[in-house]
């Protein structure tokens, strides 16, 4: 039976309907939000494997493009792998989600969106994530939800809880916050340099609205919702728990003070492998579902140690594992034009964190097309985030890029583009390429540190230099920790990862992820405190480095000119099946193929602005030549020099800049009357003439006999 259930949220009407659509699914509510319109179901799998060493989830935002009114791009003309877009909304839906869930629940569950309308003003992802918290909840799944998220705007210091898209261009400040009644437990942000204050006010407002939404599911779920299931745990004996805790917990404590990372690592693997070894030798002529369940839960054992003294560790003594202060960043280092032909290179080094960045400038023709729902068509400035095994000493997969990859580029991304400057200022497309060497926490934010070096040292000019740093959250019991520049270790076993990136002037980007189940106001102004202060800190190693932008871009780096033509012009320059500026990019280049690497690249915007791109100055003075000229007019009654093209009976024809020509009649060649044309002038010369003007079919007349007088 079909139920509705409608809620005014800030002037917008949110619907959930339940009870008609995917039935069979363990829950599923469809929810429109103005006149987007969401699907959202969650199953749970019948089977376990109480032995899994994680949970199971998988999260799935599905883009179709008849929601917009597109047809997919391409040969194929169907939706295929996942847009960048549609990867990002996935991962912010899984991110405040996944804690929620019982850390002993191995069953798999999968959580699918189809995005079935959009209204751009009515965030999709907003209503997926709301629909997904909402399926879960009203099904027999163990969740300790429900969460919900909204975006934050501020225009005029105002802020607003789900801004349109017209909004949102207007506003300084670009905040996703998810949560629950009690607590915020996801961020993803992109700010112009806003204050620490300002963001952790937008943060609240944004929790407030969370609230409204929370208490919209709690009612639903007090109707609908199912009995929660029972599910297979892995026991685990008393006896074992005792006898790994006296083997290990020594071994342990002395392997997690280790300062190297891949020393510290080898110890700790070599304790659990010793304990490990000990009970399968002790326990052998057990069957093997007995023995793998017995070692399953050693294991378990092992890691709970590890995550007890590690907090010990750090909460009440104070101490880290590499010797740090908590507020203490790890050694920095930098350098910049490593890659001698690249348009502009940096390194940089936090501790065992190392970030290589290319910078690439190309035409605004070569911006990236963007095939999805967005209104967003294409993209001048991209930063993509490259992780290869190689950097944490591993072998692994090597491929496409990963949910992780495209999340971290698109971090670093977010925090750069804030400083990017517009096109009007350089008509270039950037690409930031960084290259991660050395991974041992927070190589997102060395993305960045490393990103902004290259820009500076290509010539781009950026509004100021941006850096980032990631805090981290350690609680134990009542007391709590915050940790500035978390390493591998302090972010896995940690409670907070806390991304904050900006100039001295405010943040750019923030990004925060926890596995708890929120994080008070408090602890977020402390982090950010905290956070500005080792920003600062690296900013003045950057700017020491590299102060500000070069004045030119490299030498292997195009050149470009822009000038205005009459838009109606356009038309002319391009010629009849781009005859026209074809001509002039073979004839400007010295080419013989306008794909040619060595061929001028000539952008022709709708508006009348002409880009011209080389790496010769004298190649594009010559573009910019030869482009005026066609869109030159001629001036009645002026006297032009121009070249004899042509001798018929009836006159010549005269060349006044390529792709203007004007016939001369025979009357008009000379004051005395001329019976040959070629009696007076021959194909190459040069004459004087005046423009006679243009006749009812567009012709140009020329004088030479007004000319000479």
């Amino acid at each position: 039976m079909k139920k509705v259930y409608e809620l005014d949220f800030y002037g917008r009407k949110l619907v959930v309907e339940h009870g008609e659509l995917a039935k069979q699914a363990s829950g599923a509510v469809l929810i429109r939000y103005g006149e987007t319109v969401v699907l959202s179901t969650v199953v749970v799998s019948k089977n376990v494997n109480v032995l899994a060493s994680f949970f199971p989830l998988m999260v799935l935002y599905q883009e179709k493009l008849y929601s917009v009114g597109k047809i997919p791009g391409g040969f194929i003309k169907r939706e295929g792998r996942p847009t960048e877009n549609a990867t990002l909304a996935a991962r912010m839906i899984d991110r405040p989600m996944r804690p929620l869930f019982p850390e002993d629940f191995k069953h798999e569950v999968q959580i699918v969106n189809t995005v079935l309308s959009v209204d751009p003003d009515n965030s999709p992802e907003m209503a997926a994530l709301f629909g997904s918290s909402l399926a879960t909840s009203i099904s027999k799944i163990p969740f300790d939800g429900p969460v919900a998220a909204v975006k934050v705007g501020r225009i005029n210091n105002e802020f607003i809880i789900n801004p349109t898209v017209e909004e949102l261009e207007q506003s300084d400040i670009d905040l996703t916050v998810a949560g629950t009644k009690d607590a915020i437990n996801m961020v993803e942000a992109g700010a112009k340099e806003v204050s620490e204050d300002d963001m952790l006010e937008a943060l609240m407002f944004g929790h407030e609205a969370i609230k409204k939404l929370v208490a919209f599911e709690e009612s639903i779920i007090a109707e609908i919702g199912e009995e929660k299931m029972s599910y297979e745990v892995l026991e685990i004996s008393d006896e074992v728990k005792i006898k790994v805790r006296e083997m290990a917990t020594d071994k342990l404590d002395a392997a997690l003070r280790i300062k190297d990372k891949l020393e510290k690592y080898a110890a700790i693997d070599a304790v659990k492998e010793e304990v490990v070894n000990v009970f399968e030798t002790e326990n052998e002529s057990l069957k093997d579902e007995d023995l793998n369940k017995l070692i399953t839960g050693v294991k378990l054992v092992l890691e709970e140690i590890e995550y007890e003294l590690f907090r010990n560790i750090v909460v009440k003594e104070h101490t880290r594992a590499d010797g740090r202060a908590m507020d203490e960043i790890r050694p920095l280092s930098t350098d910049i034009d490593l890659l001698p032909r690249t348009h502009g290179s940096a390194l940089f080094t936090r501790g065992q964190t190392q970030a290589l960045s290319a910078v690439t400038l190309g035409a605004l023709g070569e911006h990236q097309i963007l095939d999805g729902l967005d209104l967003e068509t294409e993209k001048r400035f991209m930063l993509h985030y490259n992780f290869p095994q190689f950097s944490v000493g591993e072998t692994g997969r090597y491929g496409a890029p990963g949910r992780r990859e495209i999340g971290h580029g698109a971090l670093g991304e977010r925090a750069l583009a804030q400083v990017i400057p517009s096109e009007e200022e350089f008509p270039y497309t950037i690409r930031v390429v960084s290259e991660i060497l050395e991974s041992n926490g927070s190589s997102s934010q060395a993305s960045i540190c490393a990103g902004c070096m290259a820009l500076m040292a290509a010539g781009v000019p950026i509004k100021s230099p941006v850096a980032g740093i990631a805090m981290g959250l350690i609680t134990h019991e009542d007391d709590y920790t915050i940790l500035t520049d978390i390493q591998g270790m302090e972010d896995h076993l940690g409670d907070m990862d806390f991304k904050v990136a900006g100039t001295k002037n405010g943040i750019c980007a923030l990004q925060m992820d926890i596995k708890i189940k929120g994080i008070t106001k408090q602890i977020l102004k402390e982090a950010l405190a905290q956070a500005k202060k080792a920003r600062f800190e690296i900013l003045d190693v950057i700017t020491k480095q590299i102060a500000e932008p070069r004045k030119e871009v490299s030498k292997y780096a195009p050149k470009t000119m822009s000038f205005m033509i009459d838009p109606n012009k356009i038309k002319d320059v391009i010629g009849k099946g781009g005859e026209m500026i074809t001509k002039i990019i073979l004839d400007a280049s010295n080419v013989k193929a306008v794909n040619d690497v060595n061929a001028v690249k000539v952008d022709l915007e709708d508006d009348g602005r002409v880009i011209i791109y080389h790496t010769d100055q004298e190649v594009i003075d010559k573009t910019a030549n030869m482009i005026k000229d066609v869109v030159r007019e001629v001036e009645d009654g002026k006297i032009y020099t121009g070249k004899v093209v042509k001798v018929e009976d009836f006159g010549c024809f005269v060349e006044l800049w390529p792709g203007c020509e004007g016939l001369v009649h025979v009357s008009q060649l000379a004051k005395e009357r001329v019976e040959k044309p070629n009696d007076i002038v021959k194909v190459g010369d040069e004459i004087l003439v005046k423009s006679l003007g243009y006749d009812k079919k567009g012709r140009l007349n020329l004088s030479r006999k007004e000319a000479i007088k």
